[in-house]
């Protein structure tokens, strides 16, 4: 089931990458005697300075808890909090900022719908859609609701060029299912599935869909209404911002529907011996203080993305990608997984090189200041599908340079040469 980027009728302009990388202070750093050549981005990208210093402004000058005084720095705070709710909103195109749920991560924001939206429409004998391309957060919570509510679980394939199995999803539509649950990006392959033809799918099926993603956000240029999905969930620490923060978006309809996730302040409207009224959408879905300082630098990170534009984002992201499986192709013995050929291939690359073991790789890698991840990535019944235990992963970002591509093939030539393939 082949990809499907966004076409644009005018070429934007090429990223000043020097200037990109001027904005991430750890770039800097020396791993030893070399440069940081940082190609884990997958995992966690690292943080643009306008996020640390908006972070440290708020810690600084404006702290205080938000929704609950009348003092001026609580007010501060609240209006923070909620530009910042703002931002992210505009950041996916969302039509009202209630639409955005803030949670720790995308992985919470999944949890928050498998339980609230999943625990109250999906029961016995239902069916929910997932591929074999899932990473654990888009699996797991899932297979809970399955187990406590008796639902059933249809596994879409994927082709051996780590595409979706057209037929496969078709078939699993055809069962009528509850939900589709699918990420954007994947973490491993790279495939950029074809979000916007599937939620229409799962629509004329009856389905909702959720999507995960954590990976596309800081790669595209997102819009949930032009995708036409019901739940979207992303993450601050992928987006270069902080740790400890993420959102779901949802249409409100469904949020005003949904039972509260957690129970406590802030998300109450009236508490009484005999029972609780809850808050509307979003507060009903954040108990509790939030990550307040969190939420503030994954908003400044959005803007900081959205003022290099998301378009020459999308651009770069393919051609370092087009170019990083370039130069791996090159090399003896070292296979590439996922779609190589297909133009719409952003993200990480994931190989394997014969005779030496992911973990291997990585660690004569780090010796070159070349930061790569190694394991199963969160995606062990990918892997299966796969037929590896693992598999090194080099993932890009926005600061990502040829010239950081050039030093992963030198390095992984170094690491041959060490164990003798």
């Amino acid at each position: 089931m082949a990809s499907v980027a966004s076409d644009r009728t005018t070429a934007p302009e090429a990223l000043d990458i020097e200037r990109v990388r001027a904005a991430f202070p750890t770039l800097s750093r020396m791993i030893g005697d070399e440069t940081l050549v940082y190609l884990d981005s997958g995992a966690s990208s690292q943080r643009v300075l306008a996020s640390i210093e908006a972070v440290d402004r708020y810690e600084r000058r404006h702290h205080s808890n938000v929704h609950r005084g009348s003092h001026t720095l609580s007010a501060e705070a609240t209006d923070a909090y909620e530009g910042a709710r703002a931002t992210v909103a505009d950041h996916l195109g969302a039509t009202d900022r209630r639409e955005i749920v803030f949670v720790r991560n995308a992985t919470e924001a999944i949890n928050l719908v498998a339980r609230a939206w999943g625990g109250a429409n999906v029961g016995a004998g239902d069916r929910i859609v997932l591929t074999e391309m899932e990473h654990h957060s888009n699996i797991v919570p899932w297979q809970q609701l399955a187990e406590a509510n008796g639902a059933e679980i249809d596994w879409v394939g994927i082709d051996d060029d780590g595409e979706l199995i057209r037929s496969e999803l078709e078939a699993a539509l055809a069962r009528s299912p509850k939900l589709v649950a699918i990420t954007h990006l994947s973490n491993v392959l790279g495939t950029l599935n074809p979000i916007g033809e599937i939620a229409a799918m799962a629509h004329d099926a009856g389905a909702l869909i959720l999507v995960d993603g954590a990976q596309s956000m800081p790669k595209l240029g997102v819009d949930v209404a032009e995708l036409g999905v019901d739940f979207y969930a992303v993450t601050g620490h992928k987006a270069y911002g902080p740790t400890g923060i993420g959102a779901l978006w949802a249409r409100l309809d469904l949020l005003r529907e949904m039972p509260p996730f957690l129970g406590g302040g802030s998300m109450i409207r009236k508490v009484t011996r005999e029972g609780t009224t809850y808050a509307d959408p979003p507060a009903k879905f954040e108990a509790g203080t939030p990550a307040i300082a969190q939420a503030i630098g994954m908003a400044a990170a959005l803007r900081w993305l959205d003022a290099v534009g998301m378009d020459r984002v999308l651009v770069h992201e393919r051609e370092i990608t087009a170019y990083a499986i370039e130069r791996l192709t090159a090399i003896d013995g070292l296979s590439i997984f996922g779609p190589s050929a297909s133009p719409d291939r952003i993200g990480p690359v994931s190989f394997a090189v014969e005779g030496i073991h992911p973990h291997d790789i990585a660690e004569i890698l780090d010796r070159h200041g070349v930061a790569v991840r190694a394991g199963h990535h969160c995606a062990q019944p990918l892997m299966q599908r796969l037929g590896v235990p693992a598999t090194a992963r080099a993932s890009f970002g926005v600061y990502t340079a040829r010239e950081e591509i050039d030093r992963l093939a030198d390095a992984i030539d170094d690491a041959k040469r060490v164990f003798g393939v």
